[in-house]
């Protein structure tokens, strides 16, 4: 069940390292109406595909040794209502000196685009609630963006596999200690909508042709 998946979590699960303290991060990957995520309270490289827990989207646990991690209601909530394959959850130290500020990251540089025009900031709940869940949905939609920022808490970022996701999230965290420097010598200049747009139209023959 999910076999791919699951190896994923495994082989990703050890990049949270870098971006989150101690065992705090969580990612998943989804398959339909299913997903594989990380198990709740486990080193990051001390677990194998048989522990990865897979889970509905109702939060039902279906396979897996282990617990998966407390967020299951934000991971279901994202999954239910926006269009995303896979899910990071960080506490990494840039989006959480926002978050703990109550601020949304703003289009200071370009690159924001790879998550949308803006990064928002939910209101703080406890973690792993439904409250939360429904906090983080709700900006994500209304911003249109594949990230957000948690009151008091941390970061999350979407994305369609893993990678990109993974990549989202390290987006938005250089992004905010860019933000959060520039900040200390004067007020960042933002772009604009249209300057926004043009960088989002480059961006749509980005990379390599089909060949």
């Amino acid at each position: 069940m999910l076999a791919r998946e699951r190896v994923a979590v495994v082989d990703h699960a050890p990049s949270l390292s870098d971006l989150t303290p101690g065992r705090t991060g969580n990612l998943s990957v989804r398959d339909g109406d299913r997903f594989a995520a990380t198990p709740t309270g486990v080193p990051y490289d001390g677990f194998d595909a048989s522990d990865v827990p897979v889970v509905t989207l109702d939060g039902d646990v279906v396979a897996g040794e282990m617990e998966p991690t407390s967020e299951v209601p934000m991971h279901t909530g994202i999954y239910q209502r926006l269009d995303a394959g896979a899910i990071v959850h960080t506490h990494s130290p840039w989006a959480s000196t926002l978050a703990v500020l109550g601020e949304e990251l703003p289009p200071v540089h370009y690159m924001i685009t790879a998550v949308g025009r803006k990064v928002p900031v939910a209101g703080y709940a406890p973690y792993g609630t439904d409250d939360l869940a429904e906090l983080v949905v709700a900006e994500m939609e209304e911003a249109n963006s594949d990230a957000c920022i948690l009151a008091n808490h941390g970061l999350v970022a979407v994305g369609e596999d893993l990678p990109t996701a993974i990549e989202n999230t390290v987006h938005v965290e250089e992004l905010c200690r860019v933000y959060l420097q520039a900040r200390q010598h004067g007020e960042p200049n933002e772009l604009t909508d249209e300057q926004l747009a043009a960088v989002e139209e480059k961006f749509e023959s980005y990379g390599q042709s089909d060949v």
